[in-house]
């Protein structure tokens, strides 16, 4: 148990600085100042009744909310700012501090870059997926090298690309065929059957997922039985082994080095081997020009390229199924929710920028969707250097170098404090998209977008691909939504969590065909 407390709160702070604040952490004294005071969490909660411990280990890695869970227990009965701010201090390790405060968590997103005193993205919990897919990327990169990647990897992802008027079109329309083919695949199976029929509906939604972004996007040509059949469990195997390799692996050796001692890792060898085979396949269509390829401009080698396209894949495909699952998971619980947009989209034939902007309530699922169970649940940020951070309200906090930080998004929209009746007109544990016209009247009448769900990020490291995944999402769900009706098998909505947030239940619908 020691090595994984060691493992998990180590840092990259030299000796002589941890021993300098040892006598503080021995006598329990807050690394942290300011207006912003967070609430101290014991390592060990006995009889606490706590869901788990704070941090990560081999027995608990596969719940990660729960772990979130045990920073915020009994955090209701603090009036103070230990109610949305705590942290964990053990001596000889860094600091780790967990907010669930949206004003805290907007300053630290808009105060992260490349310059000296920044926050960076924390790499721990992203040893894995670095391991899995090359430090060479823009989600494990800091500093100038992020920079640089950024150059390098996002001008195709851009807005101002996607939504060029022939560009856009040229997605639209190739991501809607793939879509409706796939979609009347169903509804030929529903007929055939002559009735409803109960669907887990999630690998369905992966890997139409993943046929649009190697197909469409990049302009591959892969069969689809081998992106259901082949590509999409080799991508999950990897996924699953990411996330077991960041908790377990205590010496950082990569799978590829790793002897096939056990099943597991043979297996997660195959799947990798697999995953290349992938990337692969997408970075040969560069040649020609296809895809994305057209709009980018660059002479850089393929190879240097490889790791951001491996992150893309993977982090792609996760993020888009988990956000077009949830969406769907959430209507088949709001049949009224559902006929409501049914309404809005049924005449909808194109999704056009134009089309898209004026598909309000399209939008407000969308946003609620990201609002109540976003793909991210925290985002990982470390104090470069001993920095203040203010917020809009004007309160300021300490945070001392190499400080670990959890932006615990998944708490903060989860809040009535922050998104409840007050603030939107409805409890925040529910799913109402009308609590987005709401929002909207608010800032029309007193100019403020201080409501933010942080479901693609925010600050100089929002997602790349947002304005891909906006598209991806809604064209699935409206199309979804135009040609079935479906009701939820299972009442309860519960979240799992890896790398990103899916329903418990693989979104298990009974679908009937619209009329």
């Amino acid at each position: 148990m020691a090595s994984q407390i060691r493992t998990f709160l180590q840092d990259r702070i030299p000796l002589y600085q941890r021993l300098e604040r040892l006598p503080q952490q021995l006598l329990g004294r807050s690394p942290f100042m300011g207006d912003i005071t967070p609430a101290r969490v014991p390592l060990l909660g006995i009889f606490s009744g706590r869901p788990t411990l704070p941090f990560p280990h081999p027995w608990n890695y596969g719940k990660p909310i729960r772990i979130l869970d045990t920073y915020f227990w009994d955090a209701d009965a603090d009036d103070g700012p230990g109610r949305h701010t705590r942290y964990l201090d053990v001596p000889g390790f860094a600091p780790v501090l967990v907010t669930r405060d949206p004003g805290l968590i907007r300053s630290i997103s808009a105060d992260t870059g490349d310059r000296p005193g920044q926050f960076d993205r924390d790499t721990l919990p992203s040893g894995g997926i670095a391991r899995a897919t090359g430090k060479d990327s823009l989600l494990y990169a800091n500093g100038p090298s992020w920079k640089h990647q950024k150059k390098l990897s996002t001008p195709p992802f851009a807005r101002t690309t996607l939504f060029q008027p022939e560009m856009f079109a040229e997605f639209e329309r190739t991501f809607r065929h793939t879509v409706g083919h796939r979609l009347e695949a169903v509804r030929a199976h529903i007929q055939q059957h002559g009735g409803p029929v109960r669907v887990q509906l999630e690998p369905e939604i992966k890997a139409v997922m993943l046929e649009l972004l190697v197909n469409n996007f990049f302009g591959a040509t892969v069969a689809y039985g081998q992106i259901r059949n082949r590509y999409v469990p080799a991508i999950d195997a990897v996924i699953n082994h990411i996330v077991f390799d960041t908790v377990v692996n205590k010496v950082g050796c990569p799978l590829h080095r790793m002897p096939g001692l056990s099943r597991g890792i043979t297996d997660a060898k195959a799947a990798r081997a697999t995953f290349e085979e992938l990337t692969d396949t997408v970075i040969a269509t560069r040649k020609q020009g296809l895809g994305l390829w057209a709009q980018f401009k660059s002479d850089v080698p393929d190879e240097l390229l490889r790791s951001n396209i491996r992150v893309f894949l993977a982090g792609a495909l996760e993020a888009t199924t988990s956000y077009a699952s949830w969406a769907i998971a959430h209507l088949a619980r709001n049949t009224t929710a559902q006929e409501k947009l049914f309404a809005e989209i049924q005449g909808i034939n194109e999704y056009t920028p134009g089309t898209l902007e004026q598909a309000r309530y399209l939008g407000h699922v969308l946003n609620e969707t990201l609002r109540l169970t976003p793909s991210l649940y925290f985002h990982p940020r470390r104090a470069s250097a001993d920095t203040w951070v203010q917020t809009a309200g004007g309160l300021r906090l300490y945070v001392p170098k190499g400080t670990h930080i959890l932006l615990d998004i998944w708490h903060a929209n989860r809040h009535d404090d922050h998104w409840g009746t007050a603030a939107t007109g409805f409890p925040a544990a529910d799913f109402v998209p009308e609590r987005w016209e709401n929002i909207a009247q608010a800032g029309r009448n007193k100019g403020t977008n201080e409501l933010l769900h942080f479901g693609f990020g925010h600050g100089p490291r929002f997602c790349p691909g947002k304005s891909l995944g906006q598209l991806e999402v809604a064209l699935v769900v409206g199309a979804f939504v135009k040609l079935f009706q479906f009701v939820a098998v299972n009442p309860a909505n519960e979240a799992r969590a890896s790398v990103s947030t899916k329903p418990l239940d693989g979104v298990l619908t009974e679908l009937h065909l619209r009329q």
